[in-house]
């Protein structure tokens, strides 16, 4: 079998987990290429990527350009002889850098595209109540994940599941398609399919504005926002409690449909428990961060924390 000179571009935990399974089975890796050190915490140190301190840990060759066009990040890219190029969780290539390899450039993307392209795939898949993700390897073109499609694989999503317990079983089937998919460029028994149109299911980016919880909704769709954005950026909330306003994000969840008279957005709370009435039930809350303070369960919350009567959701 040949063993096609690999390089690897990726920047988070997700990616570096897929570049470890290469390196472990032995594919050639010739360079690595992720994002620049970038500030991070109250003395603003700069922090390495993921993928950066796996691939130096390993003496790979790594190349961390700012600007992905320019002649001298082409030129170093052009040295390393890559065959293939592998992407996990990269940015936008130009075309000068994906069509540069002879083999070719994939990317890994965590759904079943063409559903769910974007950059909070894993996220919305949940959001929006899907019972059924994946994985997919593609080539890339000139447009956000639309190339063709070489390999997916699916997976179930459970009814308590959140975005860390996808993203870690996605990361895991991704690692294993990335290499079943360099296997089956190697062998040259390739077959691709072109991505269907497909206008709805988006991922976009995670704001603040589309992160907030809507209290009129509905109890389900409530649910599936929150353990769709639990534990990262979690859901938010504005808590109207007496005559302070209150942000907080809201982490663990269950539900209850028993009726009630209650106005929506309703917070009651009691020694142990704390929920929300919305249109179709309750929504009781197991563990929430109130902004200034630590993210605790419910019951630790409630030992020091007091809700007016009439604390509303807004």
């Amino acid at each position: 079998m040949k063993n096609l000179r690999i390089v690897f571009m990726g920047t988070p935990d997700f990616a570096a987990t897929v570049l470890e399974h290469l390196v472990l089975n032995k594919y050639t890796i010739v360079g690595v290429i992720s994002a620049p050190d970038k500030p991070a915490g109250r003395g603003r140190k700069l922090n390495e990527s993921a993928v950066k301190k796996y691939a130096m840990s390993n003496n790979l060759t790594v190349l961390q350009p700012t600007n992905l066009k320019s002649e001298s990040f082409l030129h170093e890219l052009e040295c390393l002889k890559a065959e293939l190029q592998v992407v996990v969780a990269f940015r936008m290539l130009p075309k000068a850098v994906w069509q540069m390899p002879k083999y070719g450039t994939f990317n890994l993307h965590a759904s079943l595209l063409p559903a769910y392209r974007g950059a909070a795939p894993i996220h919305w898949a949940i959001i929006n109540g899907e019972k059924i993700t994946g994985v997919t390897t593609f080539f890339i073109d000139e447009k956000i994940d639309t190339g063709e499609i070489i390999l997916q694989k699916e997976i179930e999503i459970e009814y308590k599941e959140t975005v860390g317990t996808l993203h870690d079983k996605l990361m895991y089937l991704g690692a294993e398609l990335v290499a079943k998919t360099v296997d089956v460029i190697t062998k040259g028994n390739l077959k691709t399919k072109k991505q269907p149109y497909l206008e709805e299911k988006n991922a976009p980016k995670l704001y603040p504005e589309n992160t907030k919880i809507d209290w009129n909704t509905s109890l389900e769709s409530i649910y599936n926002k929150i353990r769709g954005l639990n534990p990262f950026p979690a859901a938010w909330t504005t808590i109207q409690n007496g005559d302070k306003t209150l942000n907080a994000k809201i982490y663990k969840v269950h539900k209850s449909s028993l009726e009630h008279n209650y106005k929506t957005g309703k917070l009651i709370s009691t020694k142990n428990e704390l929920k929300v009435a919305v249109a179709d039930g309750f929504l009781i809350i197991d563990e929430i961060k109130i902004a200034g303070k630590k993210k605790l369960d419910t019951k630790s919350l409630l030992n020091g924390f007091q809700f007016s009567k009439d604390a509303n959701m807004l």
